[in-house]
């Protein structure tokens, strides 16, 4: 059984599942794709570390939150409007592949947050020396060299997942405007 919820609660968890797929998944391919690369820019390789640590670090909130409002408003959403019972059965395959992808996302993300808080704590103010981002140097100890090819690898999943969110959010989004199911309606009140 499904639970009836009125439009003005399903309009705040969609706006806030949409707004944290913003935050989330903007910051971590900006992080991957132009902030970790361009601290080659900066010449010692421990003030790189640096660099990269105290970025990732302050932007950790954002993308745990943003990461956690997306999941949240997913979740609630499948208690109610894309509850199997209420979707044909291409939508529930989607929202089945979303669940799982969402899953990843947030596994990926949470041992990111890990990773990076121990990678920081490899050198005095987060300064572990490193070539970017994702790359370790010469002269970077083993054990953070490891957590940071674990991060380069956890990035690059985490991407992938929420890339993959916000596809199959589209294709969800363009068959419920192209074929709406009458059956949702039954699911919320005004």
């Amino acid at each position: 059984m499904t639970m009836i919820v009125p439009d003005s609660l399903a309009y705040v968890t969609r706006a806030a599942h949409d707004v944290g797929l913003a935050a989330w998944l903007g910051g971590a391919m900006f992080g991957k794709f132009a902030h970790n690369p361009s601290v080659a820019r900066i010449s010692a390789h421990s003030e790189r570390g640096a660099v990269v640590n105290a970025a990732w670090n302050g932007y950790n909130a954002i993308n745990i939150a943003g990461l956690g409002a997306a999941a949240f408003g997913w979740g609630t959403s499948r208690l109610t409007e894309t509850a199997d019972p209420n979707l044909t059965s291409t939508e529930q395959t989607l929202a089945q592949v979303k669940d799982v992808l969402m899953g990843v996302s947030l596994l990926t993300g949470t041992l990111s947050a890990v990773q990076g808080a121990r990678l920081a704590k490899q050198g005095p103010d987060g300064a572990v020396p490193v070539e970017t981002g994702t790359e370790p140097a010469q002269e970077t100890p083993p054990a953070a060299a490891r957590i940071q090819r674990s991060l380069g690898l956890l990035g690059n999943l985490n991407i992938a997942a929420g890339v993959g969110v916000v596809t199959v959010n589209a294709l969800m989004a363009q068959i419920a405007h192209s074929h709406p199911a009458k059956r949702r309606a039954f699911t919320r009140s005004s």
